[in-house]
């Protein structure tokens, strides 16, 4: 079901291809078919087999080849209608599902608007989720119980906003398209025409990067047009049940929420930071130029530059270049791409309750030192968090840094300067796109070595299913088990 699905979002950049008059409508008219064929023998192959209850393990191997099956299929245009090999196509389309927005194109304006479409609606399926895309557009779909749902949306707690799971995913869907429109309306007010408004406002909300332009947003030239993607690139990245809570049961609880909080107080810290950087840093001669000037465009940059970092969406705006700025610049940056926003929202990163709860446990081991007597709980809000919470917190940081030093060894091995190495690990497993060194706002992916890809294509998948879903299919005991 979740491949036909995805035959319904080809044919509409088939008819994005039809209403500009390119030949790629071709292309997508026969991934489309071939997809849901392949959909359809899928049903009919499952309905004829022997009928087993899907045991809560399964569902989490449903979800991560559901993204590896819609990457695979995804790529198909790619190859068809660019020079791309299979790695970089793969890649592409990850990226895109992901909401990562790290490119191997290194020019992208002479492509088919259509493919560019397709681009962008990868990221904005991506961000909400593809199986909540099912749970929300396809009723026959919908479980009796959650777990395959959690399994997608990880975190540390799965709010259900209706009784049922289909009925959350559905009102999920509705506050996503309702971000989705009004962003677009408010870029289609600047400068941005309809097609650029519609394509950036998908990959805006779903906090993806990808643009229809190879300056991104530094193409319009529009400080209304930088102001706009901040503010969405910030709301996006907030808990999305808070939303729900706050429109529909007429509750404050946004304002109260304390990771929304803590997320609202770190980025205006960090953009008076990277003010009082653009002022007092060091910076390399040849990089002066790219340096704003004037308080109000300082202000702007350092807002942009952390909403587009730390909500993990990437997109580059005028004089926005963090590894020409010099080192005083990238190393807060790729602390900004780890830690990310919101658990709940379509950015990555390790999420800020992770960081709030891990700080205020590390309190309490302090003052136990003090107290040894004392009976000490980890709150958030007005809630006690569970131990379990805790140790789950904790084990995520633990994996999340491991996982990077990995990463960051394998990347040398294939050739990478330790900067690289270190801002594409962080980077692609907190599905930002633009990295550090080589691999910077200003460069592609393009020159990665087929291995690096490959690596890199998994860190996304690894990162945007919060890892733990994909780590336990590695466990032998889950083998064994199905035997």
């Amino acid at each position: 079901m979740l491949i036909i699905m995805e035959s319904f979002f080809l044919l509409l950049s088939m008819a994005v291809a039809l209403f500009y008059g390119e030949k790629s409508w071709l292309c997508f008219l026969l991934t489309a078919l071939g997809t849901a064929a392949l959909g359809s023998l899928c049903v009919f192959w499952s309905r004829r087999g022997e009928n087993k209850r899907m045991r809560r393990a399964d569902n989490f191997l449903v979800v991560a080849l559901s993204w590896i099956v819609f990457s695979v299929i995804g790529m198909v245009p790619y190859l068809y209608l660019t020079d791309m090999n299979l790695p970089s196509a793969f890649f592409e389309t990850m990226s895109g599902f992901t909401t990562t927005g790290a490119t191997c194109i290194e020019d992208i304006d002479p492509l088919p608007r259509s493919l560019l479409f397709w681009r962008a609606l990868t990221q904005w399926i991506g961000g909400l989720g593809i199986v909540v895309f099912s749970f929300a557009l396809i009723p026959v779909y919908e479980m009796k119980n959650s777990n395959i749902y959690s399994a997608e949306v990880t975190g540390l707690g799965l709010d259900k906003l209706r009784p049922k799971i289909g009925a959350t995913a559905r009102r999920v869907l509705l506050i996503y398209l309702v971000l989705t429109s009004s962003c677009a309306f408010l870029y289609w007010l600047g400068p941005m025409g309809l097609y650029d408004a519609v394509c950036h406002s998908f990959t805006t909300i779903a906090t993806g990067g990808f643009s229809t332009h190879s300056k991104s947003i530094a193409y319009f030239h529009s400080s209304y047009i930088e102001y706009v993607a901040s503010i969405f690139m910030i709301v996006s990245s907030v808990n999305f049940s808070l939303y729900y809570y706050m429109t529909i049961r007429r509750s404050r609880v946004l304002f109260y929420n304390e990771e929304v909080r803590a997320f609202l107080s770190y980025i205006g810290i960090a953009v008076v930071g990277f003010i009082l950087l653009f002022y007092f840093a060091r910076v390399p001669a040849n990089a002066i130029d790219l340096l704003p000037k004037g308080f109000e465009e300082t202000f702007r940059t350092a807002l942009f530059h952390v909403s587009s970092v730390a909500t993990s969406t990437g997109f580059s705006a005028q004089k926005f270049d963090y590894v020409a700025w010099g080192e005083s610049f990238w190393m807060p940056t790729v602390v900004l791409m780890a830690i990310g926003a919101c658990a709940g929202s379509t950015a990555g990163g390790i999420k800020v309750i992770r960081i709030v709860i891990c700080a205020k446990s590390v309190f309490n081991e302090l003052v136990l030192m003090l107290h040894p007597r004392a009976v000490l709980g980890v709150r958030v809000g007005k809630q006690i968090v569970p131990d379990n919470k805790v140790r789950q917190a904790l084990s995520f940081i633990f994996i999340y840094i491991l996982l990077v030093v990995i990463a960051m060894t394998c990347h040398s091995l294939l050739g990478a300067d330790v900067d690289t190495a270190l801002g594409s690990s962080i980077s692609m497993l907190s599905n930002v796109g633009p990295a550090t060194g080589t691999t910077g706002p200003a460069s592609t992916f393009a020159h990665v070595p087929a291995a690096g890809k490959w690596l890199m294509s998994a860190y996304m998948l690894i990162g945007r299913l919060e890892i733990f879903t994909v780590l336990f299919l590695l466990m032998p005991n889950y083998w064994k088990d199905r035997k």
